[in-house]
């Protein structure tokens, strides 16, 4: 095991109730009288939507040139300080003018499943779920427009979105105005007060989460201001007020030093595929290059992009071999964490649409792997074949038994191919449960961030007393560790979860 791959203790961690955690959250009174604020840009989500919006309609030739100018005049008065922030903010309005509600409302919910969902913060994300789980009062606050801070609201689950709104006519056209006040810095202090009223909820006993320096008029409001990310004259003021400041780093592009990261861990593969090469020639052996290559490159990706693997259960890796490793799949570097686990001797079954990726469909065609089409399912059993074949060869299997990347926090319905695989094999299926991988990598990411990712090795399970009856059982017996496992994460496994062979 790599030196990146540490064992999990024996005893469970005690998380610190230090403020803005979760654990700080688990131990709040219950109750709707308590209120959770967050801020949208540089608190909930990484960067700007507006500048994400901004860039997408430029692409897309849906800014005039008049409005592309008026908008960066406003933005470099608002710079000089001769324009103040509610003129930036009316004048991007402004830009949407004459177009229907709805539209708008559709580009924003497009924009944010492209572009901003893998930008939120899976520790602000895993606070909103604290909240919520107290029964308090989550409000998403945020000076944005509804297209933008709407598609984060409604994708965290939060109910109530205090925000600057457009001026609809009769007609659900937009009149390029916005609803006053604009919200921003001490309106939006007074616009959460309106709500705290309306909806009996006791600020002093309620939190706010937010980064800028514009939201000081809030942070005195409530009881429990939770500065994150802060700007210097927040810091300053949180530090006055002995409120710990809190960070987020999994997201963004991690500055200079996150950019030298990515490019030494894609740069990675030529020397690595090189020295497999070397190997393979020497000992003229396609396989020994092979496992050459997925022995050291996933571990070199992860250790250069500064990624650490808590592991429990290691041990169960090597158990049996071979066998079919199933994990949860939630990003596109899942595989790379569980294949650096398994090391070599094994090969894969991807989705059909990888097949034509310059960089997985050559290395699934060096691993043997199948691809697989997900709408076709004779053509998808077919494709099965070959793998079935290389596993009764010595060869284990790596499956996502969810079949694609799911957003949501929990397992997603299981397919039957990994497991008739096992069973036409004689296999024991070995699940692997991952954690928190979106902490180091959105759903969509092509770039890794640093962290240390928790994952459960299970012992070995045998399918010899699986029948084409009581499949469906099976597999949701498997699927069951999985919501437990991740319901209730362990410090160590007990015999809970499968027998081994």
């Amino acid at each position: 095991m790599s030196p990146d791959m540490n064992k999990a203790s024996d005893g469970p961690a005690r998380q610190l109730r230090l403020p803005g955690s979760v654990a700080e959250v688990e131990a709040s009174p219950k109750g709707p009288e308590i209120g959770a604020f967050f801020d949208l840009d540089g608190t909930l989500v990484a960067g700007y939507t507006a500048t994400v919006h901004t860039v997408d309609r430029l692409r897309r030739r849906q800014f005039g040139p008049g409005d592309f100018l008026r908008m960066t005049q406003l933005a470099v008065e608002y710079k000089l300080g001769r324009r103040e922030i509610e003129a930036l903010i009316e004048g991007g309005a402004g830009t949407a003018r004459g177009q229907l509600a709805e539209d708008v409302e559709e580009m924003g919910e497009r924009i944010f499943q492209q572009s901003v969902a893998d930008q939120i913060y899976p520790e602000m994300r895993d606070l909103v779920r604290a909240h919520q789980h107290r029964g308090h009062t989550v409000v998403l606050s945020s000076s944005a427009l509804t297209m933008q801070a709407v598609p984060v609201a409604h994708y965290l689950g939060i109910d109530h979105v205090v925000c600057n709104r457009f001026v609809v006519d009769e007609h659900g056209v937009l009149t390029g105005a916005i609803q006053q006040p604009v919200i921003w810095g001490p309106t939006k202090a007074t616009s959460v007060q309106k709500f705290a009223t309306e909806h009996d909820i006791d600020l002093r006993s309620s939190y706010f989460y937010a980064d800028g320096d514009e939201d000081l008029a809030l942070m005195h409001l409530v009881g429990h201001p939770r500065p994150v990310n802060p700007g210097p004259t927040l810091a300053r003021v949180a530090e006055r007020r002995g409120c710990a400041a809190a960070g987020s780093a999994s997201r963004g592009s991690g500055g200079p030093l996150g950019r030298v990261r990515n490019l030494a861990a894609l740069g990675s593969l030529g020397p690595v595929a090189a020295g497999a090469l070397g190997v393979g020639v020497l000992t003229r052996s396609r396989r020994a290059g092979v496992n050459f290559l997925t022995r050291f490159w996933p571990e070199t990706v992860l250790a250069l992009s500064g990624v650490r693997l808590n592991v429990i259960g290691a041990e169960n890796v090597n158990a049996q071999r071979p066998a079919v490793f199933l994990f949860n799949h939630r990003n596109n570097f899942d595989v790379f964490m569980v294949a650096a686990l398994v090391r070599d001797n094994w090969t894969g079954v991807a989705k059909k649409e990888l097949a034509s990726n310059p960089l997985i469909g050559t290395l699934g065609r060096l691993l043997d792997a199948a691809f697989i089409d997900r709408d076709d399912t004779a053509a998808a059993v077919a494709a099965l074949k070959p793998v079935e074949e290389a596993a009764r060869k010595g060869l284990s299997i790596l499956v996502a038994p969810e079949g694609t990347r799911l957003d949501i926090a929990g397992v997603g319905p299981f397919k039957k191919g990994a497991f008739r695989i096992a069973m036409a094999a004689g296999l024991p299926v070995v699940p692997i449960v991952i954690r928190n991988s979106d902490l180091v990598a959105g759903r969509n990411a092509t770039t890794l961030h640093p962290g240390t990712v928790d994952i459960a090795v299970l012992p070995p399970v045998s399918v010899a007393d699986w029948t084409v009856q009581n499949l469906r059982d099976k597999i949701e017996q498997i699927r069951g560790y999985y919501l437990d496992l991740l319901a209730d994460w362990p410090a160590t496994l007990d015999g809970r979860y499968g027998t081994a062979p």
